[in-house]
């Protein structure tokens, strides 16, 4: 290509903190969220479901704290995962000290519902002793109750006004390594209080559209609301939020911020359709790859497309490249060039073994410039 796309997208300018490790807003890349949906009492569950995330690339998990005994199981989890969690807190505030004890690196909770002032001193003093920041997360299904008198109805401004009067809270106790969120399962209505919001503060943001349903619809409506926010520079780190298992949330968002250039894991697969004049059974081929793939981490790009009508012309832009040809045998291309042929029988495995051979050159290139540059 002659132009880069993300070039074209200019982030909103957002303050940057920290959930553990990983720095939010700012110049940090966007981050990938998801949140378990095993009983946090089961560790063993909860930690397995942790890890087939962070294979899927996760950057930040978030896990439900309801009860005591949750608070108390999540040292265990935090122990044995290598991403920092975020305790997911309604209410009970002593819920929220615990967790900040256990070890999580992030609150999700609105201290305007927490109760007392001196509640809400209690978790911030918590969160200052043990490294935590928070996340401040107004949903449409759950407006507090004057809002829902003042506006009638949820709409953006009433959204909007609740995530800065907690904001407002917590700047009131000198607290600032917070984010915000303003989710809806309506994309409309999300994606205008997002805006909103991001014309008012510099705060960064936790994006997402809460409840968007199952694997296709909730892929969907997360690609459409995400995908305008991101395009319009709106967003710190996100969360697809699927009636799915949580790595299919993160390869849903990963697949949405590499679609957009903004960043790069693992293997871009470019197919075709398929058609008539398929040489080979694409979508099959396709379907297995990804999961034969799956491993790579190393960003680099195949296009499998079944004929040479479109074939060669997309291969130009790729590492790899396959077209389907005549007798059950395929051209294959590197780097855009015409390189060899293979059999129908052997590609899968074939593309496979490229691919990976791909991978550890560029690895091994990006190596041997960082030690030159040492």
């Amino acid at each position: 290509m002659s132009y880069r796309p993300y070039q074209l997208i200019e982030r909103r300018r957002s303050r940057q903190i920290h959930v553990g490790p990983v720095a939010v807003g700012g110049d940090a890349p966007i981050s990938v969220q998801t949140m378990t949906n095993t009983l946090t009492t089961d560790v063993a569950a909860t930690v397995a479901q942790i890890r087939r995330s962070e294979a899927a690339g996760v950057d930040i998990v978030r896990v439900s704290c309801p009860d005591q005994e949750s608070t108390a199981a999540l040292r265990d989890i935090v122990r044995q995962v290598n991403v920092p969690i975020i305790a997911d807190i309604h209410f009970h505030y002593r819920r929220a000290i615990e967790a900040a004890e256990a070890g999580a690196a992030c609150l999700r909770i609105n201290p305007g519902n927490i109760g007392s002032a001196q509640r809400v001193r209690d978790v911030v003093q918590a969160a200052r002793d043990h490294g935590c920041s928070m996340r401040i997360g107004v949903n449409a299904g759950s407006l507090e109750k004057h809002l829902l008198e003042k506006y009638g109805e949820p709409n953006p401004e009433a959204m909007v006004e609740s995530a800065l009067e907690h904001a407002k809270i917590l700047q009131d106790h000198d607290f600032h390594e917070f984010k915000i969120s303003v989710k809806a399962s309506d994309v409309f209505l999300a994606v205008a209080a997002y805006r909103q919001l991001a014309e008012v503060c510099d705060h960064p943001l936790h994006i997402g559209i809460t409840e968007a349903g199952g694997r296709r619809t909730g892929t969907v409506k997360s690609a459409v609301g995400l995908g305008n926010l991101l395009w319009g520079g709106i967003g710190d780190t996100m969360r697809v939020s699927l009636s799915a298992e949580p790595e299919e949330e993160v390869h849903v968002g990963w697949e949405i911020l590499k679609s957009l250039g903004i960043r790069h894991r693992g293997v871009k697969i470019i197919s075709c359709p398929s058609c008539a004049r398929q040489g080979f059974n694409v979508i099959d081929t396709v379907a297995k790859l990804e999961e034969r793939l799956a491993h790579i981490e190393t960003p680099l790009t195949l296009s499998i497309i079944g004929c040479v009508v479109n074939g060669p012309g997309e291969a130009l832009m790729t590492d790899i490249g396959v077209t389907g040809g005549g007798s059950g045998r395929h051209m294959v291309y590197a780097a855009g060039k015409t390189d060899h042929t293979m059999p129908t029988e052997r590609m899968i495995d074939h593309v496979v073994e490229l691919v990976e051979k791909k991978a550890a050159a560029i690895r091994a290139e990006q190596t041997a410039a960082r030690q030159a540059a040492e």
